[in-house]
């Protein structure tokens, strides 16, 4: 018999702010100049931390580091779009979003540096601890969102992974389970190319990363991840949709990883500079700059005082994070039953550590 196929072109590609700083009015979400300058210097600030982070692991004084570095706009977009009430599950490539969303930088510079307290959220932040295993957090997200749905709670949750998480179990049972019982959850994948060697072509043989979430009931939007303003609103509108009652939504920031894929990596081995360069180019703080210079928002004075306060915000963190005591060693196993075993008391007593 005959078959009809039918093609579904249901996702959606969103550009508000085009690479020569254009933009398309009836697009723009409702932003005004405050707005911007606010994205501008919490981009700033961003970048700062990123870049003084790779220069602390050249230096020894932390440890392997995913650096953010073209997806600052993908990071800090979607987080300014979330209220303190929302709970944020990221990867570990997020520390733009947890900079944008206030979280003390000295936490992260400790929790970089291999001290596990970093990632203690302090109280008022509704975030969960990066997760460094591809894609676990996801289905974390998913129970949560589904909590707070039966809890009543006008609250959403927010899961960030990686095109490569796209292609983990977790992603398919997350959204799936999201899907079937319209849990307040917004995914944001960040597609920036490159699964650490692994192209986003060999990650799905879809057309996109977002047309998958039609699959699971769910609408699904791909959005231009280096146009600040195209990523706020997408996510914007994703969050209003899951409290009012609406359920899941799938977003795929396309964007790109300008850096190696962290410290411990050497990108020139599989990608060629021809392609980085042609990506630098289109990378968010540009577009961004040329945006508001066309609107007489942005001046050369402006972002470099702008930017000096941001490094000196650094400064002072990596201070703080350098200055506290090292952890208890007996926390190794203080925490690995609720209370501790004879045998634990035991190596507690031989190494000397206390009680």
């Amino acid at each position: 018999m005959p078959k009809t196929i039918i093609e579904r072109s249901e996702t959606q590609f969103l550009q508000v702010i085009n690479e020569k700083g254009e933009a398309d009015a009836s697009l723009m979400p409702s932003l005004g100049e405050a707005d911007f300058k606010r994205f501008f210097e919490t981009m700033l600030l961003a970048r700062a931390f990123n870049n003084r982070a790779l220069s602390l692991q050249r230096e020894g004084r932390i440890g392997t580091y995913a650096s953010i570095w073209g997806q600052e706009a993908s990071q800090i977009g979607s987080a300014l779009a979330f209220s303190d009430e929302d709970w944020l599950f990221p990867s570990f490539r997020e520390s733009g979003v947890l900079v944008a969303r206030g979280y003390p930088m000295w936490m992260l510079y400790r929790y970089w540096a291999g001290d596990e307290r970093g990632m203690q959220a302090p109280p008022g932040f509704n975030i969960f601890p990066m997760s460094v295993p591809v894609g676990t957090q996801i289905p974390h997200a998913t129970g949560a969102a589904w909590a707070m749905k039966l809890k009543g709670h006008k609250k959403v949750a927010a899961v960030y992974f990686g095109d490569g998480g796209s292609s983990k179990g977790d992603f398919h049972e997350g959204l799936n389970f999201a899907g079937v019982f319209k849990a307040p959850c917004v995914f944001l994948c960040q597609n920036n190319q490159w699964a650490i060697s692994v192209p986003r072509s060999r990650q799905t043989a879809a057309r996109t990363i977002a047309q998958k979430g039609y699959a699971y009931g769910m609408e699904g939007i791909q959005v231009d991840g280096n146009d600040i303003a195209a990523v706020y609103k997408v996510v914007k509108e994703a969050v209003d949709k899951g409290r009012s009652g609406g359920g899941p939504t799938l977003i795929e920031c396309f964007t790109y990883r300008l850096d190696d894929h962290t410290t411990s990596d050497d990108a020139s081995r599989y990608r060629t500079d021809e392609e980085v360069e042609a990506w630098k180019a289109k990378e968010p703080l540009i577009r961004l700059r040329l945006y508001m210079e066309k609107q007489g928002w942005w001046t050369k004075e402006y972002e470099d005082a702008a930017a000096k306060k941001a490094q000196e915000a650094v400064d002072a963190d990596i201070k703080k994070a350098e200055s506290v005591a090292a952890p208890d060693p007996a926390d190794i196993i203080k925490y690995t039953y609720k209370d501790l075993t004879d045998r634990q008391k035991k190596e507690i007593k031989e190494f000397g550590w206390g009680s």
